[in-house]
């Protein structure tokens, strides 16, 4: 025995949805690749530093102009000597009003003078600027944790580590040597404590000849500072995106997630449900794919409801209808075996076959009625010629009737075959339950006319009858099951009362159209619309 479970659809949680989270993370991944480009400056930070270096470059020259010009002068044995005094105090007044820290080199690699230094009774004494202490802003704060988180980047491996010395000599600096050559060079170091050290070395000339290198250094300052506004404003976007991520993101989810859940919640409630009074929500206002799925799981459940219900009421209506029968044979078969007359005898035997043969009728009737839906869904339909089938039946009807007197008009479009799309078999079904209904309440010597004609983007077909027509409140009634109205003097039990509920039944899954009304001049007509190829 298979148990059946029910599953209980969790509580909405719209953080806990997985469709919601799905969307989250599709939409987050923009915001997390642009914060992740805050730690990968690389092509930035060069054009800063470049940008740096030529600034420093056009600073030294300056700076080694002004020196070459005025603070250096030619012994009388043709040496040519540094003013140290001058060059000191030269070096110092070019170069603090920039922040940049000026050293200048002899030919034979001596340090001449300091921009950090004073010239004492000992020699040159470096002297450093502490900084004026300062409670750290939000900034400085941020700042330092940015330049603490980014420093896993490998962005500056490979750099000379920069080592401050007490005593500097030209030798300690491969642009310097190059300046002493004649030729401008530079230089990029890191800090022991992170950062950058640049440094620029050009040649000080005095009538076009080489007198000694100047050395301008400068730290990272700028160029952190330049990184940090970056990162910020990177980091600025992020929380702006990220904020407009996450709110479109939730607005979608409520957009599609909930009304999905609401969905599935409404088929869960019919799915356990008793009765037919739970209903799909209706959202086809929403004029979207979600408004479609509502519109269409409220069309199916209402079909089946609609099935529900009519195989419910076709199941009591077979049990009614077969426990007449069954009844009638059991009291015939009872009152058989008390009697010995032979004639009561043959009498109920007829009795009972007839009631046999009634039952054999409904059973295949009921059969027939409850195999069509099925196989209408089952069965591709293929295109049918309406006027080649109704030109056969027509033949058939008029030999197989001969006897009893009638007479058959078909009235067609030439040259057009009426073509629609179905099954021919079923089609044919239709047609000769009809024209046996016209044939069982036509009088002698009667007309059954048929017709077939276009009209209005459909195929007609008509049978006509010159019988006493259909009382006018049961034009609809004769079409439901087990309906029976048979002509006078016809032998009881000898139709089923399913013939036109099934011929409606396939007309329907046709696409098509069914109905009965009467004749002006006397008679039924019953007609069959058909959507046309």
């Amino acid at each position: 025995m298979t148990e059946v479970v029910q599953r209980k659809l969790p509580r909405w949680r719209p953080l806990a949805s997985p469709l919601t989270r799905r969307i989250l993370a599709v939409n987050l991944l923009a915001p997390v690749v642009l914060v992740i480009g805050l730690f990968y400056l690389d092509h930035y930070k060069q054009g800063l530093v470049r940008t740096e270096l030529e600034a420093l470059g056009t600073h030294a020259k300056m700076m080694a102009a002004a020196i070459g010009e005025s603070a250096v002068f030619e012994e009388e044995r043709g040496n040519i000597e540094f003013n140290h005094d001058l060059v000191q105090l030269l070096v110092r007044r070019l170069a603090e009003p920039a922040n940049l820290r000026a050293r200048l080199f002899e030919m034979d690699g001596d340090l001449a003078a300091d921009s950090r230094g004073r010239r004492g009774a000992v020699g040159l004494v470096h002297i450093e600027e502490l900084p004026v202490p300062q409670i750290p802003k939000w900034s400085d704060r941020l700042r330092l944790w940015l330049e603490h988180v980014t420093r896993w980047v490998p962005a500056d491996d490979g750099l000379p580590v920069y080592q401050e010395r007490l005593h500097h000599r030209a030798g300690d600096f491969a642009e310097v040597m190059s300046a002493m050559a004649g030729r401008q060079d530079w230089g990029v170091r890191t800090r022991p404590i992170g950062g950058l050290i640049l440094s620029v070395a050009v040649p000080v000339q005095h009538y076009k000849q080489v007198v000694g290198a100047l050395l301008i250094t400068t730290d990272g300052t700028n160029i952190a500072r330049s990184l940090f506004q970056i990162r910020i404003a990177i980091l600025e976007a992020f929380a702006v995106s990220l904020a407009l991520t996450i709110g479109l993101s939730l607005y979608m989810a409520g957009a599609i997630a909930r009304p999905i859940r609401r969905l599935a919640l409404a088929a869960e409630r019919v799915r356990h449900g008793h009765g037919s009074n739970h209903s799909i929500p209706d959202m086809s206002a929403r004029k979207d794919e979600i408004g479609e799925l509502s519109l269409a799981l409220k069309e199916m459940t209402e079909a089946l409801w609609r099935r529900m219900n009519a195989i419910e009421a076709f199941a009591a209506d077979v049990a009614h209808e077969i426990k007449n029968p069954l009844t009638s044979l059991r009291s015939a078969v009872e009152t058989a075996a008390r009697i010995e007359n032979p004639d009561q005898q043959r009498k109920l035997m007829a009795i009972i076959l007839d009631d046999v043969g009634r039952l054999n009728r409904l059973i295949s009737d009921i059969s027939d009625a409850s195999r069509i839906d099925a196989e209408m869904q089952r069965i591709e339909t293929e295109p049918v010629a309406v006027t080649a089938m109704m030109d056969a039946l027509t033949e058939v009807y008029r030999s197989t009737t001969a006897d009893q007197g009638l007479s058959f008009t078909l009235e067609r479009p030439d040259g057009d075959p009426l073509m629609v799309m179905g099954l021919e078999p079923r089609l044919v079904q239709v047609l000769r339950n009809l024209i046996a209904n016209a044939i069982s309440f036509s009088p002698p010597q009667g007309t059954i006319a048929l017709r077939a004609l276009r009209m209005d983007g459909m195929v007609r077909m008509e049978i006509d009858d010159q019988g006493p027509g259909i009382p006018s409140n049961k034009l609809d009634a004769i079409f439901e099951r087990f309906y029976s109205e048979r002509p006078e003097g016809e032998k009881f039990g000898t139709h089923s009362g399913l013939g036109l509920s099934i011929s409606r039944q396939i007309i329907d899954a046709h696409g098509g159209r069914l109905f009965a009304a009467n004749r002006p001049e006397g008679g039924a007509r019953f007609t069959v619309d058909l959507p046309t190829v």
